[in-house]
């Protein structure tokens, strides 16, 4: 594995609204790491998109190459800039259906085009089929920086308001994640006077 640089991590793992000066193009990074259960390290590895083939379809063709002996069970931890799109939700939901053997957990730095209802789905679908989708923090950025990236034994140095924004990013999540039957209760039972 090749490590991120400090500074590609913190410009794509960023989880600022807007991108500080001076502006550049906020990519996906997938940095994931394969265990088994009893947490012995298999594999780790970041990838990011390639021409028309996005970072969570590479990881899925990885991990069907490492994962072979279907009698073993393995934890995947992923760290992620963009949550998934509604294509790769789709895929990564079916790929651990037809893999059971697997457990996924995915924990993106930031929400990708949140505002619309078709990746708000794909967010709703990975979590419904079992796939907890989490918001990084400060625990998040930490653990992903001393496993992916080549810090030169310099600790973690969050950015001004990394908690404020991942508090922010995390409340958007759990209303995108909230049945939409209890937003339907909640208001009916809305008391307007």
């Amino acid at each position: 594995m090749n490590p991120l640089q400090e500074v590609i991590f913190c410009r794509q793992f960023g989880n600022q609204h807007r991108v500080p000066k001076p502006y550049y193009r906020r990519k996906t990074y997938l940095c994931y790491q394969l265990k088994l259960p009893e947490g012995t390290l298999i594999h780790k590895d970041c990838l990011r998109n390639k021409k028309k083939r996005h970072a969570e379809m590479c990881f899925i063709d990885k991990i069907k190459s490492l994962t072979r002996d279907t009698s073993q069970r393995f934890e995947i931890i992923c760290y992620i800039t963009w949550s998934p799109c509604p294509f790769c939700a789709e895929e990564l939901v079916a790929f651990v259906k037809d893999n059971p053997h697997l457990s996924l957990r995915i924990f993106a730095s930031r929400l990708y085009v949140h505002w619309r209802w078709k990746y708000q789905q794909g967010l709703r679908h990975l979590h419904a089929s079992g796939i907890p989708v989490a918001v990084m923090s400060l625990p998040e950025f930490e653990d992903c920086w001393r496993n992916f990236v080549d810090h030169q034994d310099r600790s973690f140095q969050p950015w001004p308001n990394l908690d404020q924004y991942s508090k922010s990013i995390k409340r958007r999540l759990g209303k995108i994640l909230t049945p939409l039957n209890d937003l339907r209760n909640d208001f009916r039972n809305l008391k307007l006077e």
